[in-house]
């Protein structure tokens, strides 16, 4: 489908990279469903409002809630969703630098837990609500948002970075499995961001020590990544699937 054919939902978009990714795809005249789960609901639906998105409130942990998003998206477009991405981040993680994170002889397995469940469970509560649409139209799009830590751990969060590594596979056993039904599962992994409610609290150092390594000599911004995600959405990646796009400036190169 073209972008402008395509019923999107982005979860986890009511700011920072989900929200970028959303006016990129409503600039290419796609409809979008504006996920949230604990941002104000006014403020979000000033925001879905400006940028004429269809926003739904639901824990993407919770089956029950993203089966109803999906019900209420077809009735709202009249279409099922066609290209889901998975963007939304548990637990109010924050890249809080080198100091600021759980060391391996402090980290706990809850923390693994509430980063598993957000990425892992969510990821799996969209995909398995998606099919029925997907089988409808013949063909879906899945686009995961992964991270360039867990090939290069700049600064090493243990358990974000364990969820993500673990996403990736899911999104190749995916791809594999899903393939013959016409549906294409990708990943886009950022760098670090500059700047998002996540990043915000990483001392400068960091982003500096980053940009002056990076071959771009910048820190990677949302709309970078954003990019990349319509990329994947669009006929031109037709043929691709099961594979991962880094976008940080060439900071790691595969």
């Amino acid at each position: 489908m073209r972008l402008e054919e395509q019923v999107v939902l982005v979860t986890g978009s009511s700011k920072g990279v989900g929200l970028a990714i959303v006016k990129a795809f409503r600039a290419q005249g796609a409809q979008v469903v504006l996920n949230y789960h604990s941002s104000n609901p006014e403020t979000v639906a000033g925001i879905a409002q400006e940028i004429g998105a269809f926003p739904f409130r639901a824990d993407v942990t919770d089956p029950d809630q993203i089966n109803a998003l999906f019900v209420a998206a077809e009735t709202h477009f009249d279409k099922p969703i066609t290209t889901v991405v998975n963007n939304a981040i548990a637990g109010n993680f924050e890249f809080n630098g080198d100091v600021g994170r759980r060391k391996v002889h402090e980290i706990r397995w809850s923390d693994f837990d509430v980063q598993l469940r957000g990425f892992l469970r969510g990821t799996l509560n969209t995909t398995q609500a998606a099919l029925p649409g997907f089988e409808k139209l013949g063909c879906g799009r899945i686009i995961n948002i992964g991270t360039n830590l867990f090939h290069n751990p700049v600064v090493p969060y243990h358990d974000y970075t364990a969820a993500k590594g673990a996403l990736l596979a899911f999104t190749r056993t995916c791809a594999a499995d899903l393939g013959p039904k016409g549906v294409s599962v990708n990943m886009v992994s950022g760098g670090l961001l500059e700047t998002t409610d996540a990043s915000a609290s990483t001392p400068k150092e960091v982003f500096e020590q980053i940009r002056a390594v990076t071959p771009l000599r910048r820190v990677t911004k949302p709309e970078d990544l954003a990019g990349a995600v319509l990329f994947f959405a669009s006929p031109w990646a037709d043929a691709i699937t099961g594979q991962e796009v880094i976008v940080d400036g060439g900071l790691v190169m595969r």
